[in-house]
């Protein structure tokens, strides 16, 4: 099964007013475990960053000046996602920001149901518990020091571990040939084989047994 977690970082909050993405982050699973296959593009939004958002992100147009349009990058992106279920933190936002970028190119958008919304699911299954990414990330013992800033690549990595740990899923990873070839290497202690024989006295008190049996049937 292969599904795909989404995450985008923007040049504002609001994708209604205008607001573009800059960067887009994928990283590929198959039955929940990561294949190590990712896909990240930067983009040059043609519009200014906001302050805020710059300061999430670090990113600024100057940074991006040398980067191509959403444009340029939508074909590899759509080839990338395919036709797979796309896990996102807070799905609305990332989708709302995809689909207006689609929209612009006068492509089809993408599907709320495609999404597994992992806020929803940290919401169920922890009601009351903060569900922003830092938070989970600190539930589950996620390693968090690589993120001084967010970036769409890195959060779709530390999502994809959130995710499998929301899932209950985590030893779905497991090397279960290793794990044979570790078992195979035990070194056992030698045992003599015990003898299964009966003794003469068992098969004599067994004959008295038998004799006050009617007909058993073990002798037909």
């Amino acid at each position: 099964m292969r599904e795909v977690v989404l995450d985008t970082e923007t040049t504002g909050l609001d994708s209604a007013r205008g607001h573009r993405i800059i960067e887009v982050g994928c990283v590929e699973l198959e039955n929940h475990v990561p294949t190590g296959v990712t896909f990240q593009r930067y983009v040059n939004p043609g519009i200014a960053i906001e302050r805020d958002a710059q300061a999430v992100h670090g990113r600024s147009n100057e940074d991006l000046a040398d980067e191509p349009p959403f444009a340029a990058i939508v074909d590899d992106l759509l080839v990338f996602l395919a036709d797979s279920p796309l896990v996102i933190h807070n799905a609305e936002f990332d989708l709302g920001f995809l689909n207006a970028e689609l929209a612009r190119l006068d492509r089809p958008p993408l599907p709320a149901e495609r999404a597994i919304d992992t806020v929803l699911l940290a919401r169920r299954r922890f009601p009351g518990a903060p569900a922003n990414l830092n938070a989970l990330c600190k539930r589950f013992a996620i390693d968090l020091s690589e993120r001084a800033l967010h970036g769409a690549l890195l959060d779709a990595r530390l999502l994809a571990a959130v995710y499998v740990e929301l899932l209950g899923d985590r030893q779905a990873g497991l090397d279960l040939t290793a794990r044979k070839a570790n078992a195979a290497a035990i070194q056992r202690a030698f045992r003599v084989p015990r003898p299964h024989a009966p003794s003469a006295a068992e098969l004599a008190a067994h004959e008295a047994f038998l004799a006050k049996l009617g007909d058993p049937i073990w002798r037909c």
